[in-house]
């Protein structure tokens, strides 16, 4: 079975409430229609609820919701709780109100507020217009100290990873990591492998060095990673620094890096920094008609998750059912 139909099978069996805030572009409403009809999740859109309709035009939304923060009698609570949050950092009532009737705000307020499990948005906002919100209304998770995000790659008739499988990280959020950040990316992306997929991740620490094979600043980082993951997860199965050759190919792992534990069977990428991650995907996307899911937020308290503004349809349909999946995962 494909990732994808994995995936969107366990998120229909919880059926979770994800909202989309972006009702203003034609591919969030086809995601939201195709989401319907699947039963993969319960919909909401933010917005006035005729502009939605009239672009929607012979699209079939019954079924979803729509909530125009204008006219919710939810607003005036919204932006109350909005303001005692943020008031120490020079947030007025004025300020909240207005605030609240940003779709991304006032629909991140609802995850907060248990009228939804999760949000999905980036089709038409960056990444740090999506994600703002989500860090100052819900914060991170107990425990985490560091939100990061990735991308599930699905690679067509591929022999690497799982069945072509692959979790990269951080490919869209944590810009330049420092040695003890890339050890929490690693092991969180961990985690969020063996949640997406029920396999056993097999974590490599990518670098342009294979054990030393070049030393530099650069390398260094990643090797005081390695050390610090394997202390804080020594069960969890990492390795590094590799080239992503002795990460994913066996022959190539068992020459370069003898005894690794990896062995050539690497699913769970990470890379050094925001640059290597993000050219990664997309190459691996465009040349490898590679399906690319996220980028996927990790560490949130509730489940926020971005999308490429290049993103189809289907794009979107797929992150909602990992949103509505980690949603389940974590009790919410």
């Amino acid at each position: 079975m494909k990732f994808l139909e994995q995936i969107a099978k366990r998120a229909s069996e919880s059926k979770k409430t994800i909202i989309l805030p972006e009702s203003t572009d034609r591919r969030v409403l086809e995601a939201a229609s195709i989401l319907e009809k699947r039963k993969i999740a319960n919909m909401i859109l933010i917005g006035n609820a005729d502009e939605i309709k009239k672009l929607a035009g012979d699209l079939d939304l019954s079924g979803v919701e729509m909530v125009d923060p204008l006219e919710s009698d939810k607003f005036e609570d919204f932006a109350r709780t909005f303001y005692e949050m943020r008031k120490e950092k020079g947030v007025t009532e004025e300020i909240a109100r207005e605030t609240m009737k940003n779709p991304q705000y006032f629909g991140v307020m609802m995850v907060k507020k248990n009228y939804a499990d999760g949000m999905v948005s980036g089709a038409i906002n960056t990444t740090a217009n999506t994600l703002r919100p989500a860090l100052q209304i819900l914060k991170t998770a107990p425990g985490t100290k560091l939100v990061s995000a990735f991308f599930v790659m699905s690679v067509p008739d591929c022999e690497y990873g799982l069945d072509g499988t692959f979790i990269f990280a951080d490919s869209g959020l944590v810009e330049n990591p420092d040695a003890e950040q890339l050890s929490e990316i690693a092991i969180e992306s961990a985690k969020t492998f063996r949640l997406l997929t029920l396999e056993e991740p097999k974590v490599a620490m990518l670098s342009y060095s294979t054990y030393g094979s070049a030393k530099s600043e650069l390398t260094e980082k990643v090797v005081q990673a390695v050390k610090l993951a394997k202390q804080k997860a020594p069960n969890l199965i990492l390795d590094g620094e590799l080239q992503v050759d002795a990460a994913i190919v066996k022959s190539v792992s068992r020459s370069k890096a003898p005894g690794n534990v990896i062995d050539g069977e690497a699913n769970v990428l990470i890379f050094p920094d925001l640059n290597s991650g993000n050219i990664a995907y997309k190459l691996t996307q465009r040349l490898a008609k590679a399906e690319a899911y996220g980028p996927v937020t990790q560490g949130l308290a509730k489940p926020v998750n971005d999308l490429s503004r290049g993103c189809s349809a289907e794009d979107i349909v797929g992150v909602v059912a990992i949103t509505a999946v980690q949603a389940h995962a974590s009790g919410n």
